[in-house]
């Protein structure tokens, strides 16, 4: 069984790492995580040792991922309570508390039970960093990210490439395939420019997830 070790600054990491964005693409700025992700599978070739994956909302279903790796870079939107658009990491033990302090939705208090039991059975990556900004707007059912949220993305991932620098692990353009990442009929371009007008559809929701709402 694998145990919680120190974090120990810049020294690499030699085995597994989780990329892992998370989220619910469906209410506008709460998808900040997986499009982050997304946008790194698009943009980047990852070795061998490092897994980019589309958490979603799946909360306890993520516990296997986080016992295969020993680090764990994760993509969030979070209410840090700070002004729209700003991004902030957090390391290590700090993690689960801002993952726990202002519950923006369910997915984040899944993935802070997931968190607590990769802890409790010993298993929790020895090193934790998460990326995350604070949202714009989330009550936007079928919305796609609030333009300060969009323009967050290439500063997430230039953060993400440097946590990765000092661990040892140098990215390089190009693409990565994944089947753990959404359909490409979900993914953001096809996603955001597929939506109703406004006209079409009322903001608090979206015909493409209510069936017969638009006979």
């Amino acid at each position: 069984m694998k145990t919680v070790r120190p974090a120990k600054g810049r020294e690499p990491v030699s085995q597994s790492i989780l990329i892992l964005g998370i989220g619910n693409v469906l209410w506008a700025d709460e998808g900040f995580g997986v499009r982050c992700v997304e946008a790194m599978a698009e943009t980047h070739a990852v070795p061998p040792n490092v897994r980019l994956l589309d958490g979603g909302t799946q909360g306890l279903y993520l516990l296997p991922f986080l016992e295969d790796c020993d680090a764990l870079i994760v993509f969030d939107a979070i209410d840090y309570g700070l002004p729209p658009g700003t991004m902030k990491v957090v390391r290590d033990d700090e993690v689960p508390a801002f993952m726990g302090a202002k519950k923006m939705s369910l997915h984040q208090t899944g993935f802070q039970d997931v968190i607590a039991t990769a802890t409790l059975m010993g298993y929790r990556p020895a090193r934790m960093v998460l990326i995350g900004c604070q949202p714009v707007e989330l009550d936007d059912y079928g919305g796609g990210l609030r333009p300060e949220v969009a323009e967050r993305i290439p500063q997430a991932l230039a953060i993400a490439r440097g946590v990765l620098a000092d661990w040892g692990v140098m990215l390089q353009d190009g693409r990565t395939q994944s089947d753990d990442l959404a359909d490409p009929s979900i993914r953001r371009d096809a996603y955001e420019s597929g939506r109703p007008s406004e006209d079409e559809a009322c903001r608090l929701g979206d015909v493409r997830f209510f069936p017969g709402a638009a006979e």
